[in-house]
């Protein structure tokens, strides 16, 4: 436990103490001591109990669909479920719960994947042409071997059921023999020029299929790409028969008896070939293609990839096979077809089909298959087709598959906020799609039980369509809650509009930006991408309402910018001079227009409704807020967003400036440039420019280079102020003109943009970036539009860059030095690591609010950090997180008593008295450092250089074990946390390398040691930084294996056992094994020990713990090891005693026996 004595004194530090940085002032003995002028001085201790011990990074789950997957396998007595991906990541599915994520280490690409049935492993098969064994007996699967291909590339392998020899096919047309259990080649290998005939000219082409005879499994059937079949006899070593067909072969399927199988061909065409008879197919179907009147072959079709035969006691056999339309019908979907008996079934798909897999009641090939279900893998969806009912419905896929279904755009992460879970959950239960099947979902494997260190957690999720997901992330699980769409409060835009449009994006104009949420007050807040912003009040009732909207103008002139040095800006004097600067308009009084010369004015992006709406119960708008055109130009998107239900206001900005909402009353308070908040004592030596550069405009919502602000956007002042009714009320605002616009100077007009020419592209989800990060050099890490970081200290030449407003907090605090009270007030941080308060001064009573005016005004506090502020937080004397106040939840709609009804505020007061001489503390963030301010001097205490080659993406004030921290991500890909108030490094891993911007703008920490952030287009990644939860991670997955029996075989009766083949005697070790084929050339292929076992694990004990690691794994095998002896102890002294009964009564019954009586 860490202790820190801050000597603080009731009148003021002197604001120039020289601070160190890495943490606390240089004073000796490491506290803070200052003097003023014979004021005794007060020692606060501070408590910090956080240490580094208590953090460490692991990934805890993954959800959402696979990105680009690859290849599927099911195991039919597990129950469970692999998806291989293009990035070589395996996803391992069971029931509800039990959802493992695997990863190669080369990165390859899954080729095809295969299940040891029931024994709790699987193969996998890697472009890299590499074989991998996977160990599934444990929570965290491991790779156990690995076998590499030199000299050829594999096509296809196949295991048969309860065999440990796999067949591995390769692109020369070679088939090779590996065993399992030890992973090595046979020497016996089946080469392409001993399968086919010798008359043979041409190569058969790569191996596209491998199967054994269910008749008889010492026959080896093997497809050849170019349409030759083998039937290869493993015992004689020489082919039973040869086959040949004029099209490509794509996959090859059994009937159960091993009499007949199917091909499917790359014309569109199935063909049906008996053992009897192999020189020809005895049926030949094209079931999509137009048949010939004159007995010609039908007209050629798709090809059709993959079929299986599957065959049942009670019915006709079901034969489903993808792809094989007809070429005529080109706009048609991707589609399955189903033939049962005489009836045919397209199901036609929403994307095309990567593998689909036919579940069979039994695993033996040699039974009756009974398939009960068909699992469809496709390339942005998973779905699992019933086959025991007629009209094939679809199963309810229990597993969060669907967050890809619009791209997603900003992600946000909250923990211990358990009434919602169920209010979210029965409102959105209501609006669940019907039709899904009634049988149970088939992949039921593995166990999963509710963990002890489990509690509620929310994950939001925004999209491009402008739609907002809540998700249970409770218990490592993620289940979707509720759907809210935010396109419902605008009109549908016109086909016919043209360049009339004033939207700002060609597509998805609704596209979420960020979101912002009171989980107490249950308000919710959303910017979107045309620079609008909807704010949200939860209902559980419905209700028929029309919806507020309001227009606020943000736009701004050009000026240069001289930055002065950092650490040199103190507190403003006295605001009153700063009128003169301040141009004030009413925002009601300028219709919306386009003017004679086609430039668009006051103009709104979207169209609000503005007729009584319907609206469910759930998340019912009360107002949108929308940034209008301003002389042709479109509004700039927002770059930050704060919501308080205690004080009902709203605030946002972007590059402009900043605007605050009062949305009880439905009044723009503050409408104001970056440049005015400063006012008079503005540190900047701005000079106006004549004539005006072209302004460049940021991309679409996900093409901004790095963060909401681009530094190649010019720094602005507004041309509005603040207004409360249409009167101003800043005491620093001048009469406002009335129906009048401010003009511009005509050098200003000189570069407009025409009007219809959206400045931004396509607004892309925040999955789809790339981006590159130069770190190493910091100039030209400046230039590179990534970068957004940026000392306070820039030379001028860098002038071009607009101030944006990228952080806001409301709390209670103080809006000016050595202030006396706490009062209402919002904190402002900008691109240029300037920090404004603005002070809010609102109604005495909860009576007035609804009908007195909410002034808002610069306060003049101003302070400095290097690069942009990214976050703020309060605490208290005793480094505890001050809650902003908030508004208790009421249901405006419902039909109780008024008094229930009314507004309910809690307001959290510091923990001891003000007169005592106690303070607060301000946390404040940049992408480059953090400091801790004391207030209400507004002296800095402490600060910390998080990065200089870097810079950071995200931070967050955090609770942590009881306590709270500083947790911060950086480009470079470290996560750091650091302790309050003593900002004292705690942890600082390079954990997770930027590659993609996806990464950037969906990372976000939450309290508990959690945090999560879109590792695909299509999956959410959930880490920790706790020890504590490292520790019980194991406990809180779901185990995959689980101990089964396997079912009995068939009785295949004496006669079937007689004339059916000779497979049940067929010894493939005999044939396989080192001692009849020998050894396997080394330079075929080398084994490479993999980390999984025993042997694995004792490499990776190390460390601090490595010695009590490896004794408990000495521990562990020595138990086991002893439990084994144990059953075979057991098993002998059993069998002893049943020989010596069976011996006693073999005794017994010929001991009076004569000789000639035997």
């Amino acid at each position: 436990m860490k202790k820190f004595n801050i000597w603080k004194v009731l009148d003021g530090f002197s604001a120039s103490s020289p601070v160190s940085s890495g943490g606390a002032p240089v004073c000796p003995g490491g506290t803070v001591v200052a003097s003023a002028g014979g004021v005794a001085a007060r020692e606060i201790e501070i408590q910090e109990t956080l240490t580094s011990e208590l953090f460490q990074i692991c990934k805890t789950v993954r959800h959402g669909f696979p990105y680009q997957p690859t290849a599927l396998t099911f195991d039919p007595v597990q129950k469970l479920l692999a998806i291989g991906t293009r990035t070589g990541g395996v996803r391992i599915l069971g029931r509800p719960g039990v959802d493992c994520y695997c990863q190669h280490d080369s990165g390859a690409s899954v080729l095809q994947l295969q299940f040891l049935i029931n024994e709790g492993a699987l193969v996998t098969a890697c472009a890299d042409d590499t074989l991998h064994l996977w160990n599934l007996r444990q929570k965290r699967p491991a790779v156990l071997h690995s076998l590499k291909f030199n000299r050829e590339r594999i096509t296809f392998c196949h295991l048969p059921f309860q065999s440990k020899w796999l067949y591995v096919g390769t692109e020369r047309g070679n088939t090779h023999i590996v065993n399992i259990e030890s992973f090595v080649l046979s020497g016996y290998v089946i080469m392409w020029n001993k399968a086919i005939e010798l008359s043979t000219k041409t190569h058969p082409g790569p191996v596209v299929h491998l199967s054994d005879s269910p008749r008889d499994e010492g026959k080896l059937l093997i497809g050849f790409e170019t349409g030759t079949v083998v039937l290869w006899d493993l015992r004689s070593k020489r082919a039973d028969f040869r086959t040949y067909y004029d099209e490509a072969i794509h996959s090859i399927s059994w009937h159960h008896e091993g009499k007949q199988f199917m091909c499917s061909h790359s014309d569109g065409s199935l063909t049906m070939w008996n053992l009897k008879n192999p020189s020809r197919p005895f049926q030949i179907t094209v079931p999509h293609g137009k048949s010939q009147r004159d007995g010609k072959k039908p007209e050629p079709c798709k090809p059709i990839l993959k079929v299986e035969y599957k065959t049942s006691k009670n019915s006709e056999p079901f034969i489903i096979f993808s792809g094989g339309l007809s070429y005529d019908k080109a706009s048609r979907r991707p589609s399955l077809t189903i033939m049962h008996g005489k009836s045919i079934t397209v199901l036609e798909m929403d994307h095309p089909i990567v593998e689909f897999l036919t579940l069979c009641e039994t695993p033996y090939p040699n039974d009756f298959q009974e398939p009960y279900a068909v699992v469809v893998l496709l390339e942005k969806d998973f779905i699992v087709v019933d086959l025991t009912q007629s009209n094939f419905p679809i199963f309810e896929n229990p597993y969060p598959m669907d967050i890809h279904e619009s791209p997603v755009t900003c992600t946000a992460y909250f923990a211990d906020c358990p009434d919602l879970i169920p209010a979210l959950y029965s409102i959105g239960a209501k609006h669940k799609k019907q039709g899904y099947s009634n049988k149970e979902w088939p992949v039921s494997g593995g166990t999963w039980t509710l963990g002890s260190q489990t509690y509620s957690e929310i994950i939001i999720t925004g999209h491009a369509d402008g739609s907002i997901k809540f998700w249970d992330a409770s218990a490592i699980t993620l289940q979707m809650l509720y759907k809210l769409k935010t396109s419902k409060v605008f009109e549908k835009p016109k086909g016919g509009e043209g360049k009339q449009s004033a939207e700002i994006v060609e597509e998805d104009p609704y596209a979420i930006q960020m979101v912002c949420w009171c989980p107490e007050s249950r308000i919710f807040c959303i910017a979107g991408i045309s620079a609008h912003v909807i704010i949200y009040r939860f209902s559980k009732h419905e209700a028929t309402m029309e919806t507020a909207s309001l227009e606020v103008r943000l736009q701004c002139e050009v000026e240069d910018i001289i930055t002065p040095e950092a650490e040199t800006i103190s507190s403003f004097p006295d605001l009153t001079s700063q009128s003169s600067s301040v141009k004030c308009q009413s925002l009601t009084s300028s219709p919306n227009t386009v003017t004679p010369e086609g430039i668009k004015d006051s103009i709104p992006c979207l169209k609000v409704k503005t007729r009584p709406v319907r609206m469910p119960p759930g998340y019912q708008a009360e107002l949108v807020i929308q940034l209008v055109w301003t002389d042709g130009e479109p509004p700039q998107q927002v770059t930050s967003l704060a919501l308080n239900s205690a004080y009902g206001l709203v605030a946002f900005g972007n590059c402009n400036g900043l605007a605050v909402v009062d949305f009880i009353q439905k009044t723009v308070l503050l409408s104001m440039g970056t440049i005015d908040l400063y006012g008079s004592s503005d540190p900047y030596q701005r000079q106006p420019r004549s004539p005006r550069r072209s302004k460049q405009f940021p991309a679409g919502l996900t093409e901004l280079s790095d963060s909401p602000v681009s530094l190649e956007l010019d720094r602005c002042k507004s041309p509005t102020s603040d207004h409360v009714n249409g009167h101003c009320t800043s005491p620093t605002s001048q009469p406002c003109s009335t129906g009048k616009r401010i003009p511009n100077t005509e050098g200003a007009k000189l570069n407009r943009r025409g009007p219809g020419r959206p400045p931004f592209r396509k607004a892309q989800s925040a999955a789809c970036m790339e981006i590159s990060l130069p770190v190493s050099h910091p100039e030209e890490s400046r230039e590179n539009s990534f970068s957004r970081s940026r000392s306070s200290s820039v030379s001028s030449i860098d002038k071009e860059s607009k101030e944006a407003i990228t952080a806001l907090y409301f709390v209670e605090s103080y809006s000016r030095k050595n202030d006396g009270t706490l009062s209402p007030c919002l904190w402002v941080g900008t691109s240029l690591g300037m920090v404004l308060v603005i002070s809010l001064t609102l109604p005495a009573t909860e009576e007035q609010r609804p009908t007195e005016p909410v002034v808002a005004s610069p306060s003049g506090t101003v302070l400095t950090l290097k690069g942009a502020v990214l976050t703020f937080s309060s605490l208290d004397c005793n480094g505890v997180q001050i809650h902003p106040p908030y508004e208790v939840w009421r249901d405006l709609n419902s039909s109780e008593d008024e008094k229930l009804r009314r507004r309910k505020l809690v307001n959290f007061s510091p923990s001891s008295s003000q007169d005592t001489g106690d303070y607060q503390f301000a946390v404040v963030c940049s992408e480059k450092q953090a400091k801790v301010f004391a207030l209400p001097s507004f002296t800095c205490l402490y600060v910390h250089s998080i990065t200089e080659a870097s810079f950071v993406l995200r931070a967050d004030v955090v609770m942590f074990c009881n306590s709270v921290c500083l947790a911060c991500f950086c480009a470079n890909g470290h996560i750091m946390a650091l302790s309050l108030p003593s900002l004292r490094p705690l942890l600082d891993i390079n954990y997770l390398p930027l590659t993609d911007m996806r990464i950037a703008r969906t990372f976000c920490f939450t309290n508990g040691g959690q945090a999560l952030y879109l590792s695909s287009p299509t999956e959410i990644q959930r880490i920790t930084y706790s020890q504590d939860m490292c520790d019980n991670l194991q406990e809180m997955l779901g185990e995959m294996f689980t101990p089964v029996e396997t079912p009995e075989a068939q009785n295949r009766g004496f006669l079937k056992g007689l004339f059916g083949g000779s497979g049940q005697t067929f010894d493939r070790e005999e044939l396989f094994g080192e001692a009849a084929a020998g050894k396997a050339s080394r330079s075929l292929a080398q084994h490479i020990p993999g980390p999984g076992g025993i042997e694995g694990m004792k490499a990776a004990a190390g460390g601090g713990v490595g010695d009590l690691a490896r004794a408990r794994i000495a521990l562990d095998e020595r138990g086991q090891r002893l439990g084994e002896l144990e059953d075979r102890t057991a098993a002998m002294m059993a069998s002893a005693e049943a020989f010596s009964k069976h011996a006693h009564e073999l005794m017994l019954k010929y001991k009076d026996k004569k000789w000639y009586q035997f």
